[in-house]
């Protein structure tokens, strides 16, 4: 038998026992339903941590040199963490040093964060964090300035009393206001107001765009750091991967000499990337991906077992029609055939229809929660295969058995 005539007899047995064809249908869809949600939720969140949460924290082709990690997706322990509190801290006497080492072409910034109090005639004391910068800071964060300038070089070198603001401070601080050029004061210090970023979004709910930034050479390191010349990161950025790992030698030999240590020794500071913020989430994202498929596979068991019981139970009442067949001459394989097409495509239509409300699903969370989704198409190509998979299992035994059958006490089958 042709395999579209056997397809287009399995779609004409669907349609007229509806109600048998629905139940066969329910496993399946339900299992591959629950498989596209899942995956896509992981797929989902693991785009979300590498473009959206650590990809705007960490720029493209950058690492970030640090006295600790600056995030940290896995458990870290009591003992790393005071490993880590002893380590020597940054000064703006390393600067130097380090960028006179980068290679040709290798942008660079200094940065030192804090959370502060900042307020302004128009609004009550709010907390915000401050981030103190120089360098090509901007530039390697891909932050624009949608309204006013960025800093001048001069600002930056002298130290000038201006800042840039996130979105969130401007609704804040200045409600229905033009932010540009009026004051707002963080500590006990005034800066003007001279640029708006764009906004950087927000990560499960949490903001990224209340900030105030300023010259780090401005009075504003005083609260960012304990002493005034400490740096919290020097932060660089090259143009392809093979120039990055060559800075980051550079910079590893460049620091361990300025901290003595010896080639036994480890590193007494940290170098990350994205990549290296991200490992632990790489590890818990294919653990994570084999339970989502694992999970909903028992939901196809289920779907299995009932598409065998109903195909037994169709070979059982189409007896004298196999009869009828086998004596016009259908041969073993035909009936085989035909009965293996038919629930092969109950279950990938099944299969089809689990993938529809399985995308649909997962797009409803992701509009009703934070968690976010993205549909792998990967996933899309299991589901079939998985559905068609199961049906053709699960119709092997039932369609065997009508194959078996004996043409004559078929035909005495009533």
């Amino acid at each position: 038998m042709p395999f579209l005539e056997a397809v287009r007899l399995a779609l004409a047995t669907i349609r007229v026992q509806k109600l048998k064809s629905f139940f066969t249908l329910a496993g399946v869809c339900i299992g591959v339903m629950f498989l596209i949600t899942v995956v896509s939720i992981i797929e989902g969140m693991g785009r979300y941590m590498k473009e959206d949460l650590v990809g705007k924290l960490i720029a493209v082709n950058s690492f970030e040199l640090r006295r600790a990690p600056n995030i940290n997706l896995g458990d870290v322990d009591r003992a790393e963490w005071e490993s880590w509190r002893r380590r020597p801290r940054l000064f703006i006497s390393d600067l130097l040093p380090v960028v006179e080492a980068l290679p040709e072409g290798t942008r660079w910034a200094q940065e030192s964060e804090a959370s502060v109090t900042a307020v302004t005639r128009f609004s009550r004391p709010r907390s915000t964090t401050a981030m103190g910068v120089d360098g090509d800071w901007f530039a390697i964060k891909r932050l624009a300035v949608q309204d006013g300038r960025e800093f001048t070089s001069q600002e930056l070198a002298h130290g000038e009393n201006v800042v840039i603001i996130g979105p969130d401070m401007v609704e804040r601080a200045f409600p229905g206001l033009d932010p540009i050029g009026r004051e707002i004061r963080i500590g006990t210090t005034p800066y003007r107001v001279i640029g708006v970023t764009e906004s950087r979004g927000s990560a499960f709910g949490i903001s990224f765009d209340n900030f105030v930034i300023a010259p780090w050479r401005s009075p504003i390191r005083k609260l960012l750091n304990p002493a005034s010349q400490m740096i919290d990161a020097v932060v660089v950025q090259a143009e392809n991967q093979a120039v990055l790992l060559e800075a980051q030698e550079r910079v590893r030999a460049v620091m361990r000499t300025r901290h003595g240590l010896r080639p036994s020794q480890p590193d007494d500071f940290a170098m990350q990337t994205s990549e290296s913020a991200l490992e632990f989430w790489n590890k818990l994202e294919g653990y994570l991906v084999v339970a989502g498929v694992a999970l909903p596979a028992i939901g196809l068991v289920v779907g299995a077992i009932v598409i065998m019981n109903i195909m037994l139970v169709a070979v059982a009442e189409r007896t004298r029609e196999i009869g009828i067949r086998k004596a016009l001459g259908a041969k073993r394989r035909d009936i085989l055939a035909q009965f293996l097409v038919e629930s092969a495509t109950l279950s990938t239509l099944g299969a089809l229809i689990g993938i529809a409300m399985g995308i649909g699903l997962a797009q409803a969370i992701a509009a009703a929660t934070p968690l976010p989704a993205s549909v792998a198409p990967w996933s899309i190509v299991v589901g079939v295969g998985v559905g068609m998979g199961v049906g053709i299992v699960s119709g092997v035994y039932p369609a065997s058995r009508a194959a078996r059958l004996d043409p004559v006490v078929a035909l005495r089958q009533e």
